[in-house]
This record gives C-alpha cells, sequence and structure tokens, in this order.
C-alpha cells in the first residue's frame, strides 16, 4: 500500500513548480484579503430561477428526444449585489447564457436524453490546484472536465467516469472516455437528479468554479394524480452551497495544505463563509399564503446543512435523493449532507409571520465541528403574502410505493471500510475506502439485476456521505462500535482491513440509532456515522419494474463509490465498482 501511495507522489519543490504554473501566478496572490461577508446586507437580491432546457420536443403530440449542446464556460457572475462580479466557470448553451448553478435540466421517463457536453475552459484554472492528490494531468494543458449525472442509472460510457475527462474541443482525452454524447436512458423512476463535474482529482476545484446544475426527470401517468405543486412559480429546484470571496470579488480557496510537506495545497474539507442559493448569496422569495414544492440540494464541498425555517413552519417531505416516499413525512428539520436532496412541500398559509428565513445549524465540520454563526446559520428569506387564497395543490397521503428493504432477498454481505491517515503532527494527509486507492484493482462486482447488503463500517472521526454509482440503497440499521477495545478494533482493521477476521460481531453491538422517518425510502446517498457500522441494502436493478437495464452495466469504464465530501473524494476516498452478469 505505502509502495502504491509513494508513487503517486512526485518530487516536493518540481510539484510546486508545477503547481505555480498552474496558478498562473505565486501563492501570496491567493492570500489577499478575504471579503468580510458580514458587511453584505443579506436578502437584498431575488432569488433566480435558472433557465430551463427541455431534452424533448413534441412531433404529432408525441415526444421525442432532442440532442442538447451544453458547454462549459469561463465568464463572471453577480452572487450578490454588493460584490464585484467573480469570474466561475458555468454551464450554459452559450457563454452569454451559462449561469451558476447551470440550466435546470426538464427530462420525462421513457425519452432518452443526449448531451454533447463541450468544454470551452481556458488553459489556466482559476483555483489552486494540487498535483500531489494525482488529479487529470493532460499532457498539452487545458482544464480536464467530465459530467456526471448524479442518481442517474445508465450506460458506464455515459455515468462520468474520472478517468473519462476531456478537455477543451476534445483536444486531449483521458484514458477511459469514449465519446463526445453521453445518453441517458430515463427509464428510472421519477425524481430528482443533478449533474456536476467528476473529473479525477479536480472535482472539488471545479464544482467550487460553478459547475454544478439541477435535472428533474418527470413521469405524467405516475405524478399527475398525486397533485403536488407544479408550474414554474410553485415547484422549484434550491441549489444550495457555500462560498468565501477575495474583495476583488473572486473566489477564495486555501492556497497552503494542512500539511505542506507532503500536500502543498490540499486541505480535508473546505467551508465558506457566505451561503449561496441558486447563485445568491442570502437571497429573498416572495410567495403566496398556498403551498410550494422546493427541490432542495446541498452542492456544497464539505458543509452539511440542518435546514429549519426560524418561525417554525414544517417540511413535508415527499421524496429523498432521486425517488419519492411511500407516504409524505412532516418534520421541523432536515439534515442534509453534500450531494444529498430533500424534496420537500412548504405550506405558506400555515405561517405566522410575514417572513419566514430558512436557517441552518449543522456544525462544521459534521458533526463535532464548529457552531454556525450569523452568516453561515441563514440561508435564504420567504415574503409571504398577507393575502390567504384558494389552493389548487394537495399533500396525498399516500405517493409511490416500491418494494421493501428484504435482507433475506441480499445474495450476499460485503464489508465497506472507511479509513483515514494522518501525519506525525496527526492532520490528514488521504483517506482509502477498504485500505485501498481509487486505482487499486476492482474488489466490488455485484452481479446486474441482484441486490446485496454492504456493512459500512465508519472508522474516522467525520460523517461520511457514501454516494453509490448506478446503485439505489435503503438503510436497514446504525449500529455503534463499542468503545471498549475500539482502538484495537481500527488497529486490526487497520492491519488486515478484513472485519470478519478483525471480529466485527464482537465490536458492532453498541446503541443503535433509528433512521430518520424520511430517510427510509431509496437513496444514492446517507450519511455514515462516525465510530458506526451502517448497514444498506443496495439494489442493481430498477426500484419500480422488474425489467432488466436497457444497457450493458458490465461495459467498461464501469462504474464508481465514494465518499461525496468532495476533498475526500479528489483525495482517494473513492472504489470503482464493476458489475457482472
Amino acid at each position: 500500500m505505502e509502495s502504491m501511495l509513494c508513487r503517486r507522489r512526485m518530487n516536493i519543490a518540481m510539484v510546486l513548480i508545477i503547481t505555480l504554473t498552474w496558478f498562473g501566478g505565486i501563492c501570496g496572490e491567493f492570500e489577499e484579503q478575504l471579503f468580510e461577508v458580514g458587511k453584505l446586507k443579506m436578502f437584498v437580491d431575488e432569488l433566480p430561477d435558472m433557465p430551463r432546457l427541455h431534452s424533448f420536443h413534441s412531433v404529432h403530440g408525441v415526444r421525442k428526444p432532442i440532442s442538447l449542446q451544453i458547454g462549459m464556460f469561463y465568464t463572471k457572475w453577480k452572487f450578490h449585489r454588493d460584490l464585484p462580479p467573480t469570474p466561475v466557470f458555468a454551464y450554459g448553451t452559450s457563454r452569454r447564457s451559462a449561469t451558476v448553478p447551470g440550466p435546470t435540466i426538464e427530462a420525462v421517463y421513457g425519452v432518452d436524453t443526449y448531451v454533447t457536453w463541450r468544454n470551452h475552459l481556458p488553459s489556466s484554472h482559476i483555483l489552486p490546484l494540487d498535483l500531489t492528490i494525482s488529479p487529470a494531468s493532460p499532457k498539452h494543458g487545458g482544464i480536464p472536465t467530465v459530467v456526471h449525472l448524479h442518481g442517474g442509472i445508465h450506460e458506464p460510457s455515459s455515468d462520468g467516469n474520472a478517468d473519462a475527462w476531456f478537455t477543451s474541443g476534445f483536444r486531449e482525452t483521458g484514458p477511459k472516455w469514449t465519446k463526445t454524447t453521453v445518453h441517458y436512458e430515463n427509464m428510472q423512476q421519477p425524481g430528482n437528479m443533478w449533474y456536476h463535474d467528476h473529473a479525477m482529482g479536480l472535482t472539488r476545484v471545479n464544482l467550487l468554479a460553478g459547475l454544478v446544475g439541477a435535472y428533474i426527470l418527470r413521469h405524467d401517468t405516475v405524478e399527475a394524480p398525486l397533485r403536488l405543486p407544479t408550474g414554474e412559480e410553485f415547484d422549484r429546484p434550491l441549489i444550495v452551497f457555500d462560498r468565501s470571496f477575495r474583495t476583488d470579488g473572486s473566489i477564495y480557496m486555501n492556497a497552503t495544505g494542512n500539511n505542506p510537506s507532503i500536500h502543498p495545497q490540499w486541505q480535508p474539507e473546505y467551508f465558506g463563509d457566505a451561503i449561496i442559493v441558486n447563485g445568491k448569496a442570502w437571497p429573498r422569495l416572495s410567495v403566496r399564503r398556498r403551498r410550494y414544492r422546493f427541490r432542495i440540494i446541498n452542492a456544497s464541498n464539505a458543509r452539511f446543512f440542518r435546514f429549519f425555517f426560524s418561525n417554525g413552519l414544517d417540511f413535508v417531505v415527499v421524496g429523498s435523493d432521486s425517488a419519492y416516499l411511500s407516504k409524505p413525512v412532516t418534520t421541523k428539520s432536515v439534515l442534509l449532507s453534500p450531494s444529498e436532496i430533500v424534496d420537500v412541500v412548504v405550506d405558506f398559509s400555515k405561517s405566522p409571520s410575514r417572513t419566514a428565513v430558512l436557517a441552518n445549524d449543522a456544525p462544521y465540520p459534521y458533526p463535532g465541528g464548529d457552531p454556525v454563526n450569523e452568516e453561515s446559520g441563514k440561508v435564504m428569506k420567504f415574503i409571504v403574502n398577507d393575502e390567504y387564497e384558494g389552493d389548487t395543490w394537495t399533500i396525498p397521503k399516500k405517493l409511490i410505493n416500491y418494494p421493501s428493504a428484504d435482507v433475506s432477498n441480499a445474495v450476499l454481505t460485503r464489508y465497506i471500510s472507511m479509513y483515514e491517515y494522518v501525519s506525525d503532527s496527526d492532520e490528514p494527509t488521504h483517506l482509502y475506502v477498504n485500505g485501498l486507492p481509487y486505482d487499486a484493482p476492482v474488489t466490488e462486482t455485484p452481479k446486474s439485476g441482484t441486490t446485496e447488503v454492504w456493512e459500512v463500517i465508519n472508522l474516522t472521526e467525520d460523517n461520511h456521505p457514501l454516494h453509490i454509482h448506478l446503485g439505489l440503497f435503503k438503510v436497514v440499521e446504525q449500529t455503534a462500535l463499542l468503545a471498549a477495545g475500539l482502538e484495537e478494533f481500527k488497529e486490526c482493521m487497520t492491519k488486515h482491513n478484513d472485519a470478519v477476521k478483525c471480529k466485527i460481531s464482537k465490536y458492532a453491538r453498541g446503541k443503535k440509532t433509528m433512521v430518520t422517518a424520511h430517510e427510509r425510502g431509496w437513496k444514492n446517498v446517507f450519511k455514515m456515522m462516525p465510530g458506526h457500522v451502517t448497514r444498506i441494502l443496495v439494489r442493481f436493478a430498477y426500484i419500480h419494474s422488474n425489467a432488466s437495464y436497457p444497457f450493458d452495466p458490465t461495459q467498461e469504464p464501469g462504474y464508481v463509490y465514494h465518499c461525496h465530501i468532495l476533498d475526500h473524494e479528489d483525495n482517494m476516498m473513492m472504489r470503482p465498482l464493476k458489475v457482472i452478469n
């Protein structure tokens, strides 16, 4: 393992020289004065509704696919009325129309989506890079990108494999790149997804630069009878993330790592000072006294959000990640890890006040970090109309029933272990899944059409949101590892990475934590509690039908699973997933 890690490291002096060349400047440029976000007035910008792109059109009343051309552009974006324009990377159909977040792609069940993602980015990045974490490194310059549709169930060659990157004009491509136009079959259950960059070792900086967007898959036959709020006024994606800025308006990211002699720039988590919703810092939205639907996506690099309303309004959760729940769940708060999605209805007719602030109280890092401050504790404001009005939307008692999580149907059980490694100064250096780097031979080979039990053992002090490509899963139980003998168990696991040999049954006998009611449906991301074993039932098949995939999931380049704290994912907390027949 050590030799493999060592091969990934270069002479630090050379890395610094190369890294600074990519920066286009010297480290001092990135240590400029931070903008004091406390000086920015909150709730002065209107909440944008991102442009909508339909992946289909109607021909004689029949929906047919159209081929979308979506580019990645360098442009400038106003995150706040009083901030200078910020250099960003943005998705759009043209540089002029590119936005942060990118356009919301609207798709419908059974009608394919075809997208040619085009890289129009400049030769140098707008953020600092760290070549010691082995990012995609083109020989002829340029910024590698590749798009992953998070939550999508589609062919491997369209999944956005980290090594399937490409530079501007497809001048250079990664070792697993195969084609210019990707194909999303849209044969899965209706729900919410999002698209984002997934290039090897660059995901954290490319997303931080702005490469994110929402994707909604609708199914009229299934969803229309539910009579949930619909239409662009009442059904809106909210993409939430955090950013820090310099006084010139540019995005701030540290230029020096916590272990600079090992990683000149990498730090284990990025946290921004300002909370951004749909591209605006602490925006406002005027609403009528009726029901609204919000599809909330946490697109942060590392920040967890625990959302609640300042005036006590409820969330009625109707979906989690890319699937509906079987019935609505009413709750006062919702905890979202990076990349999780919650689909909620909010009834503003029940608001006891004219304003309602969407707030956050999740510590950072989660769960044992610092408490939120004034800036990170507020998200956006809703201004509620005085007049009551009729509301044709409903919240049904039942939503969509999918198969229950039956562990007895699992064909096998796998143990998935999470590790963090530290330097002599007790600072994190890298993170592994199952004690292996990403490029070690594949060890997870599920059979297409089957269900498996994964026992996820989190041996770190962080909560890691585990995301599985292709597969959907249900969380069965969360069990604490006993404190007595825990260090002995960790030592054994670090040495052998064999849960059975290290007698997992002896230690996984602590307190059980009940799965939150609105997280008991089918998910593609879940929060793996530190010091716990989380049992999940993973299905490598559709959840809404017995139909086989309309594509071959065994083809190269396969899929992956990883922690969705992007700083962890980029520094080796990702493993390949090879589906077999």
